[in-house]
Parts: structure tokens; sequence; C-alpha cells
């Protein structure tokens, strides 16, 4: 499916040695969503990096029903695409997410399928897993994930960036867990893994239980970002310039490293260490730990090494 948007995209910018600013800006320009995608606008502005772009920005990039499945779809194909590396996640227009479109959604979720009480509740919950899956999939994803915000990141928008792996904003973005202003708990992500991102219970309960927003220097302060730029494309060229360091190095490596660092999160530091002896019995074994031992040794970056997909 998205195979000839990525070809598309790699003509246009294969054999140039474009500035990261240059880049960014032809990420941040995007004319529409990618076909069949309605929610989204794939591309792939170097070979093993792909930017997903959240583009219903006349919508504030609202999160209707579609977007829900499609996110599904497009990051399981990511996930089995050996030429990605990276993925870059962004919002078009005058802001990152507005959050879950109420007007869309609400029908599902206020006039649910079912015979009797015990029906309707297992429907309920079904819908509430596969509303899940949506961000669960980024997680899943071998490949690590840096997510742009800027401006307004509200309700939803929380649950999808903490599933990410590497989150930057600009210097306007704001943060706010909105669900207890709608009269729900947060039930897709934020209260599982926001705790774990920031590392404070208290300030994590404040945001959850007050819906206040938090801003860019707090949000740096406090974990949930770890770098704030002056403005959008100054802030798609750092994610842009981090996706590449990144992609630049081993895929084995790369991959293993994401896959272990939430196996770790999730499990005692034994079992942690147990995983990661059990992983590099085989992973230890690639080529690619010569290739890169070889660089070290000629005092070159691992970039200058070519490494096979995985």
């Amino acid at each position: 499916m998205l195979a000839v948007v990525f070809r598309s995209a790699v003509t246009k910018y294969k054999g140039l040695r474009l500035p990261s600013q240059t880049v960014a800006r032809a990420m941040s320009s995007s004319g529409g969503a990618t076909p069949p995608y309605t929610t989204l606008a794939i591309s792939r502005p170097t070979e093993s990096i792909t930017h997903v772009e959240l583009h219903r920005p006349e919508k504030r990039n609202a999160m209707n029903s579609a977007f829900w499945s499609e996110m599904v779809t497009c990051f399981n194909e990511l996930s089995e695409d050996a030429q990605c590396r990276v993925v870059v996640v962004s919002g078009a227009g005058k802001l990152f997410t507005a959050g879950i479109d109420l007007m869309d959604m609400m029908n599902s979720v206020l006039q649910p399928e079912g015979d009797d009480t015990a029906r309707i509740s297992w429907g309920i919950k079904k819908k509430i897993k596969k509303l899940q899956e949506t961000f669960s999939v980024i997680e899943k994803c071998p490949k690590p994930v840096v997510v742009a915000i800027h401006g307004a990141c509200v309700g939803a928008g929380v649950d999808m960036i903490t599933a990410c792996d590497i989150r930057l904003c600009t210097q306007d973005a704001w943060f706010q867990v909105k669900e207890v202003d709608i009269g729900l708990a947060a039930d897709v992500g934020t209260l599982q893994r926001l705790p774990k991102v920031i590392g404070s219970q208290s300030l994590v309960n404040e945001l959850a239980l007050t819906a206040r927003k938090m801003y860019a220097d707090e949000a740096k302060s406090s974990g949930l970002v770890s770098r704030v730029f002056a403005d959008k494309e100054a802030m798609m060229a750092g994610a842009l310039e981090i996706a590449g360091e990144i992609a630049g190095r081993s895929p084995v490596a790369v991959q293993g490293t994401k896959i272990n660092l939430i196996y770790a999160r999730n499990h005692s530091v034994a079992d942690g260490l147990d995983y990661i002896a059990t992983w590099n019995m085989s992973m230890l074994q690639t080529e690619d730990l010569m290739k890169s031992a070889q660089a070290a040794l000629e005092k070159k970056s691992p970039k200058t090494k070519t490494y096979s997909k995985l």
C-alpha cells in the first residue's frame, strides 16, 4: 500500500544532500492525506525515514473513526517494512491534535448495541480494546518513533505521544489530559504510560484529575519531552536530525534496544537482564557488530557503514 508513495518520495530526494531545514519544510507542506488513507499523509524524506503526518488540519487533526483504524494499518505495515528504520510523527496545520473527534465518535459510545447490560458491556469493552490498539501499535513497532508536537496536544493526543519513543515540542506547545472534563477516565494509554514517562505520580495525578494544561517548559522539566524548539520548522529539522542519527546505525542494534527498553520498563531488573542475555545470544552474531567495531577502530561514525535491511 505504501510502496508507491515511498518510491516517489525517495526519487524526489535520492542523491540530494539537503539541509535538515529544507527537508523539514518539505515534510511540513504535504498537499493532503495519502490515499487510501483519509487522515494520514505518508512520505519518506530519506530512504530509511518515514514521516507520518496527522492530516485533518481543517478539523484540528481531531481523531475520527477512520483515524483509529488507519493508524493500526499504517504502523503494522511500517513494522514489516525493511526499508523503514525510523518513523517521525507530526501534525498538519496550526496544532498537533485536538484529541478525539467527539461528534464522530460519540454515537458509537452513547448508542452501544446489545440485548442486555452484559452484552452491551462486552461490546463496549471490545471497542475500547480496539481503540487501545491504535496507540499500542506504535509501541509494538520495532522501529523507533519520534513525535514532534506543536501547538495543542489534547486528550487522546497525550495517549498517543506517550506510546512514542522520543518526544519533541515547540515553545508554544501545551498538553492536556482532558478526559475528566468530558466525563470519563482516560482509557487508551495515558493513565498507564504517563506515570512511567514522567516519573512523578503526584504530577500525573494532578494533570489527570484537574485537566489543567501543561506548557512546554514544564513538559521539558518533567521529562514528558526531551527537547523544546522555537518553532515548528526548527522542530521538524531537529526531528529529522535525530531520526537520521538513529537510521544510520545498525537496525539490529536499534530495534533490539527499543524492544529491550520497553521490556525492562515493564519488568524487574533481574527479568530484564535475563531477557537481554537471551536476546543477545543470537543478536551478537550479526555482521553489524563487526562493521560497527571497525568504524570505532577507524574513529569514524557508524553511519559511514552500510547495514543490511532488517
